[in-house]
């Protein structure tokens, strides 16, 4: 899929115009693209959208009518618009794998090249990664929630736009619902896809028996019946159960019922019931109707007995107190060969300069205790003291114990991929299943959850007090 490089905000255009008669076009310049809050006041987040900014990047280029409907705007001089026919990016990306459990503060995407290039691909890096990854951190909570629960992504008719909705469908599945009722996310990204049918299916016959037999009889391997249209537990799961034993009969097996309304915890504790008791325990319960973590939650503690979560307009929307917009922000962090600063009258908005390693420091058995960001050039220590990058008078110490991982790896050298093998979905999944587990169990809490360290180096925190005091000197 091509990202026009108009999708862009205007400025990024006319900054660029303005570097290139500054004569500063070629400089060199290193980005880094971070957020500033955990989304949903959780403890974590999971990184996505990698594979989309990459594509991005290596596509980029300008046709014919973009550089047209530039030059009608009338704002731009030509030699710009000549100098936008051979632009391309040629830069080089440090990222973690999709999938990783990332926290505030620390550099995601490191963009390294020269001042236009880097500069210009700003806002469409934001959109992709700060979507994709605000939706997985959705999905994670949603599908560890859960629990053995499977968890299905149902929210194109709700998502934002078209394209929004397959964004949606790939990032739910690295968070954990892997499969989807978007079709067109299947046929782009090999999810498998998943549905029932409507209520207005069952409204479109004489009686729900009715509609229930033809269903089945079109789909007899794969039905799964909604059971709510008119009352579900006198007349949607006896009629279910009738056409399960007419199924049976015929060689086939009803696949379950799903339930979009009600007290869902009540109805699929009855529904188990009713359906053990005829003889079809292999039958499963999907549950939807506004579906989101807080509402498993509530579901397993009432007792539920629900199989397949169809989760919807939560997920697409990323709905939840601290969601919406993951709040990602793209900033300058050293140009030539100077080292550059951010100073706001708040502190945890002040930016770290020059280029960064991030490490993850791990107990013996692999479970995650801090990490840290260092200077590019520095090696940190097990028993070293670390610093708060948003408040320097808090500061810790690295546990004896600690080992470290490189959570970054260079993935783009020269506007090209690094490796022609990237990983799968399945792969991105899995790995960020894993992680979680390996989280101090305290993220995972929804109210108030365990704030996870993240420090800078003795060298990081030593390079920001020095700028910062220069500005000051300034002043």
């Amino acid at each position: 899929m091509r990202y026009s490089p108009l999708i862009t905000d205007l400025y990024e255009l006319t900054m660029l115009a303005g570097y290139l008669e500054e004569g500063m076009h070629e400089t060199p310049a290193v980005f880094d693209l971070y957020y500033r809050h955990n989304p949903f006041k959780g403890g974590y987040a999971v990184f996505a959208g990698l594979d989309t900014a990459l594509s991005y990047l290596e596509n980029l280029a300008f046709s014919d009518d973009e550089l047209a409907y530039l030059r009608s705007l009338g704002i731009f001089r030509p030699n710009f618009i000549e100098f936008l026919r051979g632009f391309r990016f040629r830069g080089r990306v440090t990222a973690p794998p999709e999938g990783t459990i990332v926290f505030a503060n620390e550099p995601l995407l490191t963009i390294e090249g020269n001042l236009a290039e880097a500069q210009f691909v700003e806002t469409a890096l934001l959109n992709i990664i700060n979507f994709q990854t605000l939706v997985a951190t959705k999905a994670a909570r949603v599908t560890h929630t859960a629990g053995s629960a499977k968890v299905i992504e149902f929210g194109l008719r709700r998502a934002h736009g078209p394209d929004g909705g397959i964004s949606v469908a790939r990032a739910a599945y690295i968070g954990g619902a892997r499969s989807t009722s978007n079709v067109m996310a299947g046929k782009t990204f090999g999810i498998p896809v998943k549905g029932t049918h409507a209520h207005s299916w069952i409204m479109a016959f004489d009686d729900e028996l009715t509609s229930f037999r033809r269903y089945a009889e079109v789909f007899p391997d794969t039905c799964i019946l909604l059971v709510d249209t008119y009352d579900t537990l006198k007349s949607g799961i006896p009629n279910a159960i009738t056409v399960a034993r007419e199924l049976r009969a015929r060689g086939h097996e009803l696949v379950g019922v799903r339930l979009d309304s009600g007290d869902l915890a009540y109805l699929s504790r009855e529904t188990r019931r009713m359906l053990d008791e005829a003889g079809f325990p292999e039958a499963k319960i999907l549950a939807s109707n506004e579906i989101d973590e807080y509402v498993i939650e509530s579901i397993l503690s009432g007792g539920g007995k629900v199989d397949i979560y169809g989760v919807g307009t939560k997920l697409a929307t990323c709905m939840g107190e601290g969601g919406g917009a993951l709040g990602g922000v793209y900033k300058l962090v050293k140009i030539g060969d100077r080292p550059k600063l951010k100073v706001t009258s708040d502190i945890a908005k002040a930016t770290l300069p020059d280029r960064k390693r991030l490490l993850r420091a791990v107990t013996p058995d692999g479970s995650f205790l801090m990490d840290i960001i260092t200077l590019a050039d520095e090696t940190v220590l097990p028993g070293e003291t670390v610093y708060n990058p948003v408040n320097p008078l808090q500061y810790t110490t690295i546990p004896a114990d600690a080992r470290f991982t490189e959570l970054r790896n260079v993935v783009m050298e020269g506007g090209k991929r690094t490796s022609d093998r990237e990983p799968t979905l399945d792969q991105m999944a899995d790995h960020c299943a894993g992680q979680l587990t390996r989280l101090p169990h305290g993220c995972l809490r929804f109210i108030n959850p365990h704030i996870y360290k993240v420090s800078i180096s003795n060298g990081l925190f030593d390079l920001r007090m020095r700028l910062m005091e220069e500005v000051r000197q300034e002043w």
